[in-house]
């Protein structure tokens, strides 16, 4: 047996209750990403200005979570059919490269103007992470990986507790005396989201391979010959325990999305668990499918649904119409003036205009899911 090899078959499970979850986070991304005013929308869709933690803040750590779940699955279907690892392991360079230029396509779009193009993001994130993640589910055994992952959170945090950054000194974690603020800007000045600070940057990128690695954890656990329900039970127990450890952790190394911290990790992964082993409960134990219609259609091509949605809301941005005042704006702020702002007011109106935007993308996915047409990398 090879390492990462779980599976009682060599055929590769089939959980609706994964690609549900996937589809509730890909569903957020939209939701979050394209809001009818970036200025007065609600507070809970909004991200976290530094510390702390929103329903925003979520939905990212929630869908890495899944593409570790995913990893479980999919590679140890491969191990078991006896495939070559060298061949996997190219497989997975193979994606992951993809994955990251096409995320560098997202970001330059579409100017592509190569002097300022953004290098970090979150296709490009979720490529390294996947990328790491998987080659260390085909290398090690579930202790490697939990050893890699606390290896990973303990390392990070004293990066940037104890390491100086030069004219702010050590532990500063503001937005810019922070190591991870440091070293994008000596490494990718220029081509950053904040020009001086990137989300999605180099060294914030370690801490979320953990989040990827407790979802590998979570995938070897549901694939273990446990009861179901004792699976379910087991997700939700240790996602409270993940999630107390980080409100604890928050005390000395705050939670902090842009920054990812080790906390931040530990909180949002236990969110991610106990949602999945909710979601398990629900789908696979009592066989509650009606209201996952939905989040099933988007979950089964989420990247798809991801990149095209994220090109067509640059592209409302893009789009100019003019004005009654004689000047111009933008497509998505015009629609959002004209169609919703009258009568559902800026906030309501906000997310009213996100929903839609969601509502439409649903339709050509559905039509996807029903003739069983799923875009793979």
């Amino acid at each position: 047996m090879e390492p990462g090899v779980q599976l009682e078959t060599a055929a590769r499970p089939r959980f609706d209750s994964i690609d549900v979850l996937r589809g509730i986070a890909v569903a957020g991304m939209v939701l979050v990403n394209t809001p009818g005013s970036w200025t007065d929308g609600y507070g809970f869709l909004a991200h976290a200005q530094w510390n702390g933690c929103t329903l925003a803040d979520l939905i990212f750590p929630f869908f890495l979570f899944v593409v570790g779940i995913s990893i479980a699955i999919s590679l140890g279907a491969r191990i078991s059919r006896g495939e070559a690892t060298q061949a996997i392991a190219a497989g997975i360079i193979r994606r992951a490269a993809i994955l990251f230029v096409l995320g560098l396509l997202l970001n330059g779009f579409p100017d592509f103007d190569l002097a300022t193009i953004r290098i970090p993001g979150v296709l490009q994130r979720i490529a390294i992470c996947y990328g790491l993640s998987a080659l260390l589910f085909l290398k090690t055994h579930s202790k490697g990986q939990v050893l890699a992952a606390f290896a990973l959170l303990g390392g990070y945090w004293a990066l940037m507790m104890l390491v100086p950054v030069p004219g702010h000194g050590a532990g500063i974690l503001d937005k810019e005396g922070n190591l991870a603020a440091y070293i994008d800007k000596r490494l990718l000045r220029g081509h950053l989201y904040h020009g001086s600070f990137d989300p999605e940057g180099i060294l914030s990128t370690a801490p979320a391979v953990v989040t990827t690695l407790f979802g590998v954890l979570a995938g070897r656990w549901v694939l273990s010959r446990r009861d179901a329900l004792v699976r379910s039970i087991g997700l939700i127990a240790a996602g409270s325990v993940a999630l107390a450890a980080g409100e604890i952790m928050d005390t000395w190394f705050p939670i902090n999305k842009q920054l990812w911290t080790s906390s931040f990790v530990m909180f949002t992964a236990g969110i991610a668990a106990v949602s999945f082993g909710i979601c398990y409960w629900q789908v696979e134990v009592k066989g509650n499918r009606r209201w996952t219609a939905p989040f099933l259609v988007l979950g089964t091509n989420a990247l798809a649904v991801y990149a095209f949605s994220s090109l067509a809301a640059s592209l409302l941005e893009r789009i100019q119409v003019a004005s009654a005042e004689g000047g111009s704006t933008g497509l998505r702020l015009y629609l959002f003036e004209h169609l919703f702002l009258p009568w559902a007011g800026s906030r309501s109106g906000s997310l009213c205009f996100a929903i839609t935007y969601l509502l439409a993308w649903l339709v050509p996915t559905t039509f996807l899911y029903r003739r069983r047409i799923f875009i793979r990398i």
